[in-house]
C-alpha cells in the first residue's frame, strides 16, 4: 500500500478549480488551482460556461500530478468535491452542455418558488426534501433550462438530455460518457431527492416537470464510481469518493459524531451540524440535509447557508477596490473599536438562512461623516460573524447549543475574524492544522473506499487543532453589537423571516 497510498481530490468550486494530492498521513504533496470567469447576464443571475469547469479541472489535475513527481499509476484513487445545486443539462450524444451553468447563488426562479409557496407545496417539500422552496436549490434551476431552451423538454422526454450537479458534469467527460451518477450528499440538494428513502422523488419531480430519466444514479458518498480515461493523466484511474463541498469539509474536520459542528468560510459560509443517524426537522427554517453517506447508511445534519462571506471581502477589493488584498482586512479591521457603528448587509444575491429572502439586496448603514475605509472593511468582515451567529441563534431554537466550533475555508487565516466570531458567537472555536477541509474530506473518503483508511477512527485520530479562540467579550457588549446587526438585516428585508 506504501507505494500508492496517495490520493487526488478534484475541488471544483464557485470560482476556481483545484487539485490537491495528498499523502496517507492527511499532508498536501502537491497543488495546483486555476480561477474561471463569472458571468452575471441579469441583475441576480450568475452563471458559468460549463467548458471552463471541465478544462480547468483537467488543468489543476495535470499540473499536480506533474508537480509531486508521482506517476499516475502511484495514485489510489480520486475523490471529487464541488460547489453544491450548479445545475447544468447536457446532450447525451455529443456532451454539449444546452446552456451556461446555474450557479448556486442565481435567483432568476426566485417567482416561481414563490408562486409554489403560495399554492401552498412547501411543507410537502420540506417534509421530503429537508430543503425550503428557494431558487438556491438546483430543481427549479433545472425546469427552468428546459423552459427557456427550445425542443429541450421533447429531447429530455425521450432520454436524450442528462442532468447533473457539478460532480455528474466532470465524471461524465473525464469518464469519455461512461459515468452518470453523483452521490447522495450532492443528490439531497436538488429538492428532487427523498432524504428519507433515499431515491429520487416521483412527487418531486411531477412538481417540477423534470423526466426521471435525466437524473444521475445515487451512489454511496465513498463507492466504486468508474474510471477516469487514461489520455487524462496518463493512467486510468478510479474515482472512489464524491461529496458536495460542505459535506466534503465535515468529513474533513473529523465532525463523525453527533452534535460535531464544522463552519466553512469561503464565497459563502456553510454551518453543518451532526444529528447522527436521524434526521433533524428544524422549526427555525435550517436546512435538513445529508451529512454523508456510507455502505448505504445515512449520517444526516443540520445547515445554515449564507451566500456571501469570503465573498464580501472580494467586493470590497474588486468592487469598491478600498483593499489590495484579502490580507489587508484583518489589518484594518483591527485598527479600530468593534463598536464603530456600521454594518455591512451583505445581501449580493438575497440573504440565506435563516431569512430566506431572495429579493432582499445589500446595504451599508450607520454610515456619518467620519466614516472611513477602515469601519467599511471591519463592517464586511463583522457581518460574517453576525450572518453565523443568526445560525447559532437558529440551532438553539431547535434545541441544539453550538459550543464549539471547527472552522475552515480561506477566511480562516485572519486571526481578527476568528477572534471576534468567538466573542459574537460565545463559543471555542477551533481552526486545524489543515484548512482544506472539503479537499481532505473527500481524499479521506476515497481512501476509506480504496483501504488507505481502515476506518473512521483512524481518520479521527489525523485531525489536529492549529489554535483554539475563546470568547473573551462581556456579554452587554455582545448583545449590543449583535442588535444593531439584527436592526440592519430588519431594513433590507423584503419579506418577514
Amino acid at each position: 500500500m506504501a507505494d500508492n497510498a496517495y490520493l487526488i481530490t478534484i475541488d471544483q468550486g464557485t470560482t476556481s478549480s483545484r487539485c490537491i494530492i495528498f499523502a496517507k498521513d492527511g499532508s498536501i504533496v502537491s497543488s495546483a488551482q486555476k480561477e474561471f470567469e463569472q458571468h452575471y447576464p441579469q441583475n441576480g443571475w450568475v452563471e458559468h460556461h460549463p467548458q471552463d469547469l471541465l478544462d480547468t479541472v483537467v488543468a489543476v489535475c495535470q499540473k499536480a500530478l506533474e508537480d509531486s513527481g508521482l506517476k499516475a499509476s502511484q495514485i489510489a484513487g480520486i475523490g471529487i468535491t464541488n460547489q453544491r445545486e450548479t445545475t447544468l443539462v447536457w446532450d447525451k450524444n455529443t456532451g454539449q452542455a444546452i446552456y451556461p451553468a446555474i450557479v448556486w447563488q442565481d435567483r432568476r426562479t426566485a417567482k416561481v418558488c414563490d408562486a409554489l409557496k403560495q399554492s401552498g407545496h412547501e411543507p410537502m417539500v420540506n417534509a421530503k426534501t429537508g430543503l425550503l422552496l428557494d431558487p438556491y436549490f438546483s430543481a427549479s434551476k433545472l425546469s427552468w433550462i428546459l423552459d427557456h431552451v427550445e425542443g429541450s423538454r421533447a429531447l429530455a422526454q425521450k432520454g436524450e438530455l442528462l442532468f447533473g450537479t457539478v460532480d455528474s458534469y466532470l465524471m461524465w467527460h473525464l469518464s469519455g460518457g461512461r459515468i452518470h451518477a453523483t452521490d447522495a450528499t450532492n443528490a439531497c440538494r436538488t429538492l428532487m431527492f427523498n432524504i428519507h428513502t433515499q431515491m429520487w422523488d416521483e412527487d418531486l419531480l411531477a412538481l417540477f416537470n423534470i423526466p426521471k430519466q435525466m437524473l444521475p444514479e445515487v451512489k454511496d458518498t465513498a463507492d466504486n464510481y468508474g474510471l477516469i480515461e487514461a489520455d487524462i493523466l496518463g493512467h486510468p484511474l478510479p474515482i472512489y469518493a464524491v461529496a458536495g463541498d460542505q459535506h466534503a469539509a465535515l468529513f474533513g474536520q473529523a465532525c463523525f459524531a453527533s452534535g460535531m459542528a464544522k463552519s466553512t468560510y469561503g464565497t459563502g459560509c456553510f454551518l453543518m451540524l451532526n444529528t447522527g443517524d436521524k434526521p433533524q426537522k428544524s422549526t427555525s427554517r435550517l436546512l435538513t440535509t445529508m451529512a454523508y453517506r456510507l455502505n448505504g447508511k445515512p449520517v444526516y445534519a443540520l445547515e445554515g447557508s449564507i451566500f456571501v462571506a469570503g465573498a464580501a471581502i472580494q467586493w470590497l477589493r474588486d468592487g469598491l477596490k478600498i483593499i489590495g488584498s484579502a490580507s489587508e482586512a484583518e489589518k484594518l479591521a483591527g485598527s479600530i473599536a468593534i463598536d464603530h457603528g456600521v454594518y455591512m448587509v451583505p445581501a449580493f444575491t438575497g440573504l440565506g438562512a435563516p431569512y430566506w429572502d431572495p429579493q432582499a439586496r445589500g446595504a451599508i448603514s450607520g454610515l456619518t461623516r467620519d466614516t472611513g475605509i477602515e469601519e467599511i472593511v471591519s463592517a464586511g468582515v463583522q457581518s460574517v460573524c453576525y450572518q453565523t451567529k443568526d445560525l447559532q441563534e437558529a440551532m438553539k431554537n431547535d434545541g441544539v447549543l453550538l459550543e464549539t466550533l471547527r472552522v475552515d475555508g480561506g477566511m480562516v487565516v485572519n486571526d481578527w475574524f476568528l477572534n471576534h466570531l468567538a466573542n459574537m458567537l460565545d463559543a471555542r472555536v477551533d481552526r486545524p492544522t489543515c484548512v482544506e477541509s472539503s479537499a481532505l474530506g473527500v481524499a479521506y473518503l476515497a481512501g476509506l473506499q480504496s483501504k488507505v483508511y481502515a476506518s473512521l477512527d483512524e481518520i479521527s485520530q489525523m485531525w489536529q487543532c492549529d489554535r483554539s479562540f475563546e470568547a473573551t467579550m462581556p456579554k452587554a457588549k455582545r448583545d449590543q453589537l449583535y442588535d444593531g446587526w439584527l436592526n440592519a438585516v430588519s431594513k433590507v428585508q423584503t419579506q418577514p423571516a
